[in-house]
């Protein structure tokens, strides 16, 4: 039974999770939510590795400037899935979004992949990146609200950093489907987006094990049914706590969530946050979509790599990505973000920079160009990744998901819808002066963010998400 929603409680629910050793449930979580971060690196990969065989294709005829806008589009739609499906899953709960998030995910990558013409093509991939966009509200919520504290920054970027397992079993697939006189010119990229489709299919019954945030449950006043999981959880991770926590006071009210929330917290309870999340996620949106988005079309007018091969320069690229974060991400917690952050943002810009020396005097070949690339997103992987896990401490549970889809719309509005239609223009003008200027550019955003990150970043290192940020209905 509910408690009335006018009543105070006091709950030890957000100590009792912190308080957790790692355990199977930990890693379930991580297996059966972390999916949507290789979802996104898959079909930002096959997007772009295909790019060739979107243009060689008899029905599609997509030009440079197609692609990019299709790009666009995919982030666009991101946008508009983040801001609706952020505020459902405030509203709503974690758990119901899972679902429907994948679901639309999964139909229209599916949808994607029969698309008739350009056109189409580019409506299915609006509604793909709306898939995605609404995971990354739904999902980042509920995985820093059950990972304890102290393993939560390690976590939280091992995980984002996934996307480029995604990128790797992107740049294969593409490699294989768009082998020479393998399959027909139209139907090799079609298969490539059903490879998506095939392992949303099985995180679907991975995602039926996992309960309900307890925090939100606790935030509704549904107490019980908050401590049942919490109990399950325990009894599964073995460690039930023998003597008491620490507990929180709430004031619950039938006052709904939403923007007008959201605002109070974003503009007069932590302004400084909000301007440096900002920073931090157009910088890293900018950096990472500009260059991604577009990496394909650099390797094959610049170096004369074939469509079919541009995969195997993906996947050393892909691996550097991941294990930045996997390897860096620890630190996050021992060293601390403020440090940590202006250490990745930093070298992110710096070796972007001589990277763009390096190509407009053209002493890079293909190989070079993608050991440079390695090298660079390396630092970058991390620091984007410690972009999401920032925005999720910083705000109180109440609008926690709607902060996430509001910084990663605004972010991605800024820096990275514009950021692959500058870079596909300045790739059609032939000319590596002017993609070196957009290199320099996007090396800037990051050093400015890194000085930010120094002076104003969050210390969230091993904190309770309510010591960070009490929540609106603390009492």
């Amino acid at each position: 039974m509910s408690t009335p929603v006018s009543d105070i409680i006091e709950t030890d629910i957000p100590a009792r999770l912190d308080r957790l050793r790692w355990g199977r449930f930990h890693t379930l979580v991580v297996l059966a939510l972390g999916i949507t971060w290789i979802l996104d690196g898959l079909e930002v990969t096959i997007a772009g590795a295909i790019s060739g065989a979107l243009k060689a294709s008899p029905s599609l005829h997509m030009t440079d400037g197609q692609i990019g806008l299709s790009a666009s589009f995919y982030l666009f739609g991101a946008v508009a899935g983040a801001f609706l499906f952020g505020w459902l899953t405030d509203r709503l709960g974690r758990k119901k979004l899972f679902f429907v998030t994948l679901g639309l995910y999964l139909l229209a990558t599916a949808a994607t992949a029969l698309s008739p013409n350009a056109w189409t093509f580019m409506l299915f991939r609006f509604l793909t990146g709306a898939g995605i966009g609404g995971e990354y509200t739904a999902i980042n919520s509920a995985i820093q609200e059950l990972i304890p504290a102290r393993y939560r920054g390690r976590t939280d970027l091992t995980i984002n950093g996934s996307f480029w397992i995604g990128a790797a079993l992107g740049a294969l697939g593409a490699v294989l489907l768009l082998r020479p006189g393998w399959l027909p010119p139209d139907l090799g990229w079609r298969f490539a987006f059903g490879i998506g489709a095939v392992l949303g299919l099985l995180i679907l019954m991975l995602r039926s094990f996992l309960p309900e945030s307890p925090r939100w449950l606790m935030l509704h006043g549904r107490l019980e049914e908050a401590d049942a999981i919490l109990c399950d959880i325990e009894r599964r991770c073995g460690d039930v706590p023998s003597t008491p926590q620490k507990t929180i006071r709430l004031k619950l009210s039938s006052a709904r969530i939403g923007l007008l929330q959201l605002t109070r917290a974003l503009f007069r309870m932590y302004p400084q946050r909000a301007l440096v999340g900002l920073l931090l996620m157009a910088a890293q949106a900018f950096f990472y979509n500009a260059i991604f988005f577009t990496y394909a079309l650099v390797l094959s007018r610049f170096f004369g790599i074939a469509s079919d091969r541009i995969g195997l320069y993906v996947l050393p690229f892909a691996v550097g990505n991941f294990l930045g974060p996997l390897l860096l991400g620890p630190l996050f917690d021992s060293i601390g973000r403020r440090q940590m952050m202006a250490l990745t943002y930093g070298l992110s810009g710096l070796l972007l920079l001589v990277t763009a020396l390096l190509f407009v005097n053209g002493w890079l070949d293909a190989r070079g160009q993608t050991i440079a690339w390695t090298a660079v997103f390396f630092f970058a992987s991390a620091a984007a990744s410690s972009a999401y896990l920032t925005i999720g401490e910083s705000f109180p549970l109440e609008v926690r998901a709607l902060a996430i889809a509001v910084f990663y719309a605004l972010g991605t509005a800024v820096g990275g819808i514009v950021g692959p239609l500058l870079f596909a223009h300045l790739i059609g003008s032939g000319e590596r002066s002017q993609i070196a200027w957009g290199y320099a550019f996007g090396a800037t955003l990051m050093l400015f963010a890194a000085a930010v990150a120094w002076r104003w970043g969050l210390a969230g290192e091993r904190r309770s998400l309510e010591d960070l940020a009490t929540p609106i209905a603390g009492a």
